[in-house]
């Protein structure tokens, strides 16, 4: 999955076409995200009693459902782009003291190149 929680992305298809929000949470099993302010729903909540004020009161509460992963691209500069990823040397240390060289993997912006 390409898109993380806390970054912003603009909704590219469905009935929030171009809302932007920075992203709630990731489903990874299910290839959602959950972003702020798209894919508002309501729901209503049942009266539950149950010892004092640990009670829920009922009503229509209004909150984000998750949309795919694919009607959504990351926010960079004012555009949008895709993500690329890219191995990257690094130099890590051992807990005696000693360094070795290893890779990791970054992020980076297909449209600059940049890491993200």
């Amino acid at each position: 999955m390409n898109i993380k929680k806390g970054d912003t992305v603009k909704v590219i298809a469905g009935k929030d076409k171009g809302a932007e929000g920075k992203v709630i949470s990731v489903l990874r099993d299910e290839d959602r995200v959950i972003v702020e302010g798209v894919n508002r729903v309501k729901k209503h909540t049942k009266v539950v009693n149950q010892g004092g004020r640990a009670g829920n009161t009922g009503g229509i509460v209004t909150a984000e459902a998750p949309i795919h992963v694919s009607n959504v691209m990351l926010v960079e500069g004012d555009g949008v782009t895709r993500i690329g990823f890219k191995r990257e040397e690094v130099t890590k240390r051992r807990p005696d003291g000693s360094t070795y060289t290893s890779t990791r993997s970054v992020r980076v912006s297909r449209k600059t190149g940049k890491e993200i």
